[in-house]
C-alpha cells in the first residue's frame, strides 16, 4: 500500500451510498482512504469516447485516463470506474464520485443489467476487494475533481488512439 493514505475532503453533493464489500464498519474505519472521481464522454452514441478517472489519497493525486473509437457513452462511465479500481490497491476504503446516475444507481439500487455486461462484471470483480462508497454529484455544477475528470475523459476523444490507456501524478 502507498504510505498514510488517507480520505480527501468530499464535495457536497447529492449522496448515494452503498457499502458493497463484505468488511465491518470498524474494519472499514481502518481501512486507507481514497477518493476517485470519474466520468466518461462520447461524440455520437456509438462513437469515439473517452473516460478519466482522478484518485486522490490524501498524499498525491493521479489521473488515468484513455478511450476507445467505437464506443458508447455508458461503456465510457463504467470503464472509467473499473479502471480507476484498478490503479487502487485492494483493501482499501473507496468513495467514487460519479455523474451517471446509470452507474450509481445500477450498483446501489440493483437497476438491471441489460448491456455491458462484460463491463459490469469486471466492475463487480472490482469492487468485491474494497469497501466502495457510492456517491452522485451533479455534472458541471462546479465541482472541481469532476470537471476535471469531465474535460480529461472529452480530451480522450480528440487526443487518444483506440483502447489506449495512461496514468499519470502530480501534486
Amino acid at each position: 500500500l502507498e504510505p498514510a493514505l488517507r480520505r480527501a475532503t468530499s464535495y457536497q453533493s447529492n449522496v448515494v451510498k452503498k457499502r458493497t464489500a463484505s468488511v465491518s464498519k470498524q474494519e472499514a474505519e481502518g481501512l486507507p482512504q481514497v477518493t476517485v472521481y470519474t466520468d466518461g464522454a462520447c461524440r455520437g452514441n456509438p462513437g469515439p469516447g473517452g473516460w478519466a478517472a482522478i484518485i486522490n489519497d490524501g498524499d498525491q493525486k493521479r489521473f488515468i485516463q484513455g478511450g476507445d473509437d467505437n464506443t458508447t457513452n455508458n461503456r465510457m462511465e463504467i470503464s472509467a470506474i473499473l479502471e480507476g479500481l484498478k490503479v487502487i490497491p485492494e483493501g482499501c476504503s473507496v468513495t467514487v464520485f460519479s455523474d451517471s446516475i446509470y452507474v450509481v444507481n445500477t450498483m446501489v439500487k440493483g437497476w438491471k443489467r441489460k448491456k455491458n455486461l462484460d463491463l459490469w462484471s469486471q466492475l463487480d470483480s472490482e469492487v468485491a476487494k474494497r469497501t466502495v462508497i457510492w456517491k452522485w454529484v451533479n455534472a458541471h455544477a462546479g465541482n472541481t475533481l469532476n470537471e476535471e475528470a469531465d474535460f480529461r475523459a472529452r480530451t480522450c476523444i480528440l487526443y487518444t488512439s483506440p483502447s489506449t490507456r495512461a496514468l499519470s501524478t502530480y501534486r
